[in-house]
């Protein structure tokens, strides 16, 4: 009993909630991401490079065009996730100011507390 007990708990946390919606979103996302990179940057790439299907490319007995264009995919998924969500999103946070408070130390206890402050927190000595 305290294993199915402790396994809904652990289920429960949020945590592991939130981890389970981040999975779902970043695969709806990386869905997204692929069919932009498939419809719209790798045909693009394929005009750029002379010989069309040059994910075809060999070097003797290594696929070197697949090498390459798994290297180019991933380079454009990091690249639309880095605009996306570090640029992006990194925007909209505020960016709150450090409340600067005069601060003494207690003489009871040798806390730092607020100036302003008549009795120290930590051991309720009159300051």
């Amino acid at each position: 009993m305290s294993m199915s007990r402790d396994f809904k708990d652990f289920i429960a946390k949020g945590n592991v909630l939130d981890l389970a919606v981040a999975v779902v979103i970043g695969v709806a996302f990386g869905k997204i991401v692929t069919a932009l990179v498939e419809g719209i940057i790798m045909p693009l790439v394929g005009m750029a490079v002379p010989g069309g299907d040059w994910r075809a490319m060999l070097a003797g007995p290594f696929k070197v065009g697949s090498v390459l264009g798994a290297t180019v995919d991933f380079i454009c998924v990091a690249l639309v996730v880095f605009l996306v969500f570090v640029k992006g999103f990194g925007s909209l946070k505020k960016k709150e100011e450090p409340v600067m408070i005069d601060t003494k130390t207690c003489p009871g206890c040798l806390e730092t507390i607020p100036k302003a402050a008549t009795r120290c927190k930590h051991c309720t000595q009159q300051v």
